[in-house]
């Protein structure tokens, strides 16, 4: 069996080779490696091989991790699970980067709740990613390409939040997921371009290479550094 560091080692060739093919630079792509129902102790054996970000998908895993974990330098955890409204307050104090953003009012809670945890006063406004929904699957969630102005409109008037970008789920099958990537690229283009988000968080185990080819910033690899769940 392979360990953590090396599959990590492994993930990063393959993010520095598909940046390369598209003449990228490597660094241009974070990793963030998706530590959901990984116990704690597997995060602090990708810490040690110098990972610094990690996305988690539930509220209150990713409190009780961060709380366990305080004590890891930098360590940087991505919210990029659906997020609940009513768990927004368990979030801005857990999170340093939230993904999946998708409505306007969901907007107006994380909003409230950054400002009462310090957010945008002691410390900078909190990073959040609108989800798209660029398929249209209903069962995913997500704001429609219609939506979305609305929704990045409502981040920009919340003095505790600042919009970074933009993040979808792909489908399964690699050429749908092309598509996707490109859409949302093609939306970001639309509302503003990099200068106005930064970030496309796109991309995961099966198809990194795919989302890197279409400019991903963030890819979120999960199976192929811990394993299987």
């Amino acid at each position: 069996m392979t360990t953590i560091a090396e599959n990590l080692a492994t993930v990063r060739d393959r993010i520095a080779r598909a940046a390369q093919a598209v003449g990228r630079e490597p660094s241009d792509v974070k990793l963030v490696a998706v530590s959901k129902t990984k116990p704690a102790s597997a995060i602090r054996e990708a810490y040690a091989a110098g990972q610094r970000d990690f996305g988690e998908n539930y509220a209150q895993e990713l409190g009780a991790k961060a709380e366990e974990l305080e004590d890891l330098e930098g360590v940087r955890f991505h919210y990029i699970g659906h997020l609940q409204s009513n768990k927004a307050k368990i979030i801005v104090k857990a999170a340093h980067v939230v993904h999946t953003v998708d409505s306007v009012a969901l907007v107006k809670e994380l909003g409230k709740r950054a400002s009462k945890a310090g957010w945008g006063e002691t410390r900078e406004r909190m990073p959040v990613l609108v989800e798209v929904n660029v398929g249209g699957e209903p069962q995913k969630h997500g704001a429609t390409a219609v939506e979305l102005g609305g929704v990045l409109d409502a981040v920009d008037a919340e003095r505790a939040l600042r919009v970074r970008g933009l993040m979808t789920m792909p489908p399964h099958d690699l050429e749908a997921a092309r598509r996707a990537f490109e859409a949302l690229s093609s939306l970001r283009t639309l509302h503003g371009g990099p200068a106005r988000l930064p970030e496309l968080s796109m991309g995961m185990s099966d198809d990194l290479e795919v989302a890197i080819a279409c400019g991903s910033t963030m890819v979120r690899v999960g199976s192929a550094i811990f394993g299987a769940r």
